[in-house]
């Protein structure tokens, strides 16, 4: 995200040798950003725009290794004048934004917001923000439209390079190393993790520096054959170089996509597209007379602050919209974006990298520190934002009572990992997706309260992944092959009884009609092998009910089968349908009523459900009668305390206490003790 060299900038400093400005660089940043602005603001026109990060990657690997090589073998690397210039570059736009970030989200956001915004200042402040993120991905992490410092995590990869690289570029020059050697190990093993982790750990493929150094070590090979091999000549084999770079990131706008494996081998695509442009240098035909056209060096010269405000900016957009907001709406936020980045580039950034005065550094320095201990103090409470009512804090608590897979510990189990507690002699294998998850709590209950009558449980689950074969989530390319390891599990002779449940409701429940509103959820389809029956209008839910009652219709010919019947779900159920008022004006949450109306399209999806596990022979786990009377459910206990940590998950504590129907998959004496097919009430 960074410029290394531009017009205004001072082109040499004692001890650093900078490249010569080529204003085709800058073009190449223009192509970045805008791909980044337009996929974040229409991600249904512009599907594969993040792909400019890794367009970014390889410019700054390409010029931070220009100077440090140049400067090794000039007049010698100064690591002081290096970081001061780094500091000059970077920290006052990130000082401006993060500043105007933090306030508008102490007027705004809900005290758990406020309290994440807060830990997400201190990162971006520290310059760790990639390993936040990292540590917050999972199923419950909130989205990531509602997270305004989100694209930070990119800078801290670059920062964390900034850190490495010149250190190891100094032992290489200092030992004698074959320097193309070290940059090529580097970024070979760099990109062996990343393909090696993206399917069994796409987060840390992500997020981790280990596994995106490869695409910064691009830049950095072309940049040490440019100061080492002639330039090619003038000719047609740049203009081709020209032509193929732009065609590649083409490519990558084009087909690459969020559910696909990226980075993986998808990255090469925008990453050679960048090598390839740049190694074109500024006489290649498209970087003469596109890249290095006026209106692309204009946006190239402000893309480092436009990318950090766009973002802020369309996230705010949408919490105070409370929804995704109108394209007219996200375009404006685009236009403020380019109207701040300018302003930033004129009267900021231009003064701060002419300035030789050691105090600008220290100043900017203090300050960055001082955003690390404010986002330290809003994370822990000790800074409060503008609502401050104190049952904001009894929602936000039940938003975060989350207990899975705390007391449970991990194992093995023909290549599975499970979670597992109890030492019985029954074998159980609890099979489904969060809605099996959040009874880990009750097993946890139940092994202190009653350890010697719990059974052996293992959870094999995984979020929003239905445990019934041949049911394909677009969105989720790991669901398949979990699910099919865990069935695999289930038909074996390892576990005495297997328990299914899921979100059935999320699933099945008026799916009948697709819609606007209703078409991003649409992600679900039944494979037969030749055609997708779409759960939503395609005769999916059908299919993939049937194949779910042949499964569990097996499996009771020789084991126990149980089926957990979905809690309600939906609007009303979630702490955070009582607040009151807008984002820009007062807001107040009021204390949840304990009860609201359970929809007939569930009340119908249930009894469906009974009568399959009715015909298959599995018992029937009923939440209903312990959670509802009625068309009638609770949804807060008699002090108001919610008792869902959202619109579809019952918390944790609730659980632990209530969640007695759950007993009978668990343990061996209460399932002696309750016929099969009679649902358990836990009262």
């Amino acid at each position: 995200m960074t410029t290394t060299s531009s017009p205004t900038a001072p082109q040499e400093h004692a001890h650093l040798l900078h490249p010569k400005y080529r204003p085709d660089i800058d073009g190449l940043r223009a192509v970045a950003v805008l791909s980044v602005l337009g996929y974040h603001a229409f991600p249904q026109w512009i599907k594969g725009g993040f792909i400019g990060v890794d367009i970014f990657f390889v410019i700054s690997g390409f010029l931070i290794t220009t100077i440090i090589l140049g400067s090794f073998e000039g007049d010698g690397f100064s690591y002081r004048e290096f970081y001061a210039r780094r500091v000059k570059r970077i920290f006052p736009a990130l000082v401006l934004v993060l500043a105007a970030t933090f306030a508008f989200g102490w007027w705004a956001l809900l005290p758990h917001e406020w309290e994440q915004l807060g830990k997400h200042v201190a990162a971006g402040a520290g310059f760790v923000s990639n390993f936040a993120f990292w540590s917050e991905a999972g199923y419950f992490d909130n989205a990531a439209e509602t997270k305004p410092l989100l694209h930070l995590w990119s800078l801290a990869i670059e920062e964390q390079f900034y850190i490495f690289w010149p250190v190891l570029l100094g032992l290489a020059w200092k030992r004698k190393w074959r320097v193309l050697t070290v940059v090529g190990a580097v970024a070979a093993l760099s990109f062996l993790l990343n393909v090696a982790t993206i399917h069994s750990h796409r987060e840390a493929a992500f997020y981790s520096p280990l596994s995106r150094f490869w695409e910064l070590m691009i830049g950095g090979m072309l940049a040490y054959m440019r100061l080492h091999r002639p330039l090619p000549k003038p000719g047609w084999g740049r203009h081709a170089q020209s032509i193929a770079g732009l065609v590649l990131i083409g490519l990558g706008l084009a087909f690459i996509r969020g559910g696909k494996a990226f980075p993986g081998f998808w990255a090469i695509l925008p990453t050679l597209g960048a090598f390839y442009c740049i190694a074109a240098g500024p006489t290649g035909v498209l970087n003469r007379y596109v890249l290095a056209s006026r209106p692309m060096v204009w946006v190239g010269l402000i893309s480092y602050p436009l990318y950090l405000w766009h973002w802020p900016l369309l996230v705010y957009a949408r919490i105070v919209e409370g929804e995704l907001p109108s394209n007219g709406l996200r375009a404006l936020m685009l236009l403020a974006a380019v109207v701040l980045a300018w302003l930033t580039y004129r009267f900021v950034e231009r003064g701060t990298r002419r300035s030789e005065s050691s105090t600008v550094i220290s100043v900017l320095v203090a300050l960055m520190v001082g955003f690390v201990v404010l986002g330290t103090l809003a994370a822990t409470r000790y800074y409060v934002g503008r609502h401050s009512d104190p049952y904001f804090n009894k929602t936000a608590a039940a938003a975060k009572d989350w207990g899975y897979p705390d007391g449970l510990s991990p194992i093995k189990v023909d290549g599975e990992v499970l979670q597992q507690i109890g030492h019985g002699k029954r074998r159980v294998l609890l099979f489904g997706d969060s809605h099996i998850e959040q009874y880990g709590p009750r097993a946890v209950e139940l092994n202190k309260i009653a350890p010697d009558t719990l059974d052996s449980l293992s959870f094999a689950t995984w979020g929003a992944c239905p445990p019934i074969p041949n049911v394909v989530d677009e969105k989720n390319n790991l669901c398949g092959e979990r699910r099919d390891g865990a069935m695999r599990l289930a038909i074996s002779d390892k576990f005495d009884a297997v328990v299914f449940g899921g979100c059935w409701n999320c699933y099945f429940s008026e799916t009948g009609k697709p819609n606007a509103a209703n078409a991003e959820a649409d992600r679900y389809y039944y494979s037969d092998g030749k055609t997708r029956h779409r759960f939503m209008g395609g005769g999916g839910v059908d299919l993939a009910l049937n194949m779910l009652e042949a499964v569990m219709t097996n499996l009771a010919k020789h084991k126990q089968v149980y089926l957990v019947l979905d809690n309600p779900v939906g609007e009303g159920y979630g702490p955070e349908e009582f607040v009151k008022g807008g984002r820009l004006g007062n807001m107040s949450v009021a204390p949840m009523s304990p009860t609201t109306e359970w929809v007939s399209a569930q009340r119908g999806l249930h009894e469906r459900m009974r009568q399959i596990a009715i015909r298959s022979g599995a018992i029937v786990i009923d939440p209903i009668p312990t959670l509802c009377k009625g068309t009638q459910c609770t949804r807060a206990d008699a002090d108001a305390t919610p008792i869902y940590k959202d619109a579809g998950h019952l918390r944790a504590e609730y659980v632990r206490k209530f969640a007695t129907y759950i007993d009978v998959a668990m343990s061996t004496q209460k399932q002696q003790q309750t016929p099969a097919t009679v649902p358990v009430t836990g009262r």
